[in-house]
């Protein structure tokens, strides 16, 4: 019996949850870490201030700005912040760029309502913004829930303002109202993707006239208060890039506290892990780079999105400066692990999920060989010698992970980064935390995957 026991645990997978399987120190450097993240995220709620974090983090770990033609040698720490949106940081290693980069690339924007160019209108004497949702939302969750507004308006004299209500205590907060259910049987009768159109995701701010006012008075009066606190006025929503985001604080979740629940965790449960990483490893023997770019929920567009120059000009100039290496060869030579989020199975949808190919939360680090959407559309698909060459990395590392695809075949898909890399040459593997609830506007991960994923991004950054 002993041996037959033997040979099936030499022959079987048998992924096990990693709770036991930590000792009570890594346990303790768990719950340490995921404090330090869950203030990451009531503290970036936007890509801006996302970035803006991973900064002032990075130079309070010893980064600094990096200056295009300086000479750079082993051991230096340098970042460049593209347009107040994304980030990149390295860590140059004691090999030369000729060997490759190791990457670990996340993204930091999230589906949120952007307000349109012309938001601000009244109706029955109730003032309300107009709003554009971004990402792929479910309409129908962010009625009834309190909102924050947050961004930066641009002046024509050049001056950026930047705008936070609802965050700090004392605030007020906003809101889309519902339809109350002694009026909605009409509604209720309609498909749950049409319950809630997108043009009456319009956010209420205001029922108050302002005195002394004949039309729009409480219009008048809203932007009366914007005027006085931000001195902006109603023309300059159209130079404004302003969001509503859920007025929620990270906060943990269960009565064992094993999970975390906030806004936003996709993708900013794996961006931190990537940039906590890399600020914590001194000397590697690959340069080490970390990725936090923009526009990835709206398929990496613009000029601070993944499929931007951006990233290839940063490459090229840290070639440049440690050597002249051709960029071409370091991509070919270069490893990248796409960190982002998959979807962790759940038992109340369990029709949308193949469960012995989904992620379970506590089981560690998701690796994705493609995403995609059914037929792998849209998928880089990482070739059996990656996935061999992750396995081996995060098992020396004692990184738990496990294997996850992104639900049945035929119910969806989504996308990461992963494609976009894979197209400079780069190999490429998804990896990251499994979420429930993903792109709601509160999501649900588990502490341990969060940690694994930190250990995850650090391997990749060490890997010798």
């Amino acid at each position: 019996m002993s041996e037959k026991k033997t040979a099936a645990e030499a022959l079987l997978y048998a992924p096990e949850n990693g709770c036991a399987r930590i000792s009570a120190e890594e346990a303790a450097r768990c719950a340490a870490y995921c404090e330090d993240y869950k203030r990451f995220l009531d503290d970036g709620k936007t890509e801006r201030e996302c970035a803006a974090e991973a900064v002032r983090l990075a130079e309070q770990a010893g980064f600094r700005a990096y200056v295009r033609g300086e000479a750079l040698q082993p051991g230096d720490k340098i970042y460049r912040i593209n347009r107040g949106k994304s980030v990149f940081l390295a860590v140059i290693g004691s090999e030369g760029l000729a060997h490759g980069v190791q990457i670990g690339g996340a993204h930091i924007d999230a589906p949120r309502l952007d307000l349109k160019p012309s938001p601000l209108y009244e109706d029955s004497e109730l003032a309300y913004l107009k709003t554009h949702y971004y990402g792929g939302i479910r309409k129908y969750q962010w009625v009834a829930v309190p909102l924050e507004l947050h961004g930066v308006v641009a002046l024509k004299s050049g001056e950026v303002v930047e705008v936070c209500i609802g965050r700090d205590a004392g605030d007020p907060r906003l809101v889309i109202e519902d339809l109350l259910p002694h009026l909605g049987a009409e509604q209720s009768k309609k498909p749950l993707g049409e319950a809630i159109p997108a043009e009456s995701l319009n956010i209420l701010v205001g029922s108050r006239p302002l005195s002394d006012v004949e039309k729009d008075a409480v219009k008048v009066n809203v932007l009366s208060i914007l005027h006085e606190k931000y001195g902006i006025t109603e023309e300059d929503f159209i130079s404004a890039e302003l969001c509503a985001v859920p007025a929620y604080q990270a906060t943990d979740i269960g009565l064992d506290r094993s999970m975390i629940g906030a806004y936003g965790q996709d993708d900013r449960v794996c961006a931190y892990a990537a940039l906590r990483a890399i600020l914590d490893i001194d000397r590697p023997k690959k340069t080490a780079v970390c990725l936090l770019v923009d526009k990835e929920e709206i398929g990496s567009m613009g000029v601070s999105g993944m499929q931007s120059a951006a990233f290839d000009t940063f490459i090229a100039d840290l070639c440049a400066s440690c050597g002249g290496v051709d960029r071409e060869i370091c991509y070919e030579r270069s490893f990248c692990l796409s960190a982002d989020v998959t979807a962790a199975y759940d038992p109340n949808f369990s029709e949308a999920y193949e469960k012995r190919n989904s992620a379970r939360l506590n089981y560690g680090v998701g690796l994705c060989k493609y995403t995609g959407a059914r037929g792998k559309s849209g998928a880089s698909d990482a070739s059996a010698e990656v996935v061999a060459r992750a396995r081996r990395m995060l098992d020396d590392a004692g990184a738990l992970w496990q294997m996850a695809e992104l639900g049945k075949v035929d119910y969806g898909g989504g996308g990461t980064i992963a494609q976009y890399m894979a197209n400079r040459n780069i190999d490429t593997l998804d990896a990251g935390v499994p979420v429930l609830a993903m792109h709601a506007p509160f999501e649900t991960v588990s502490k341990l995957d969060c940690y694994m994923t930190y250990k995850a991004m650090r391997a990749l950054y060490e890997e010798q």
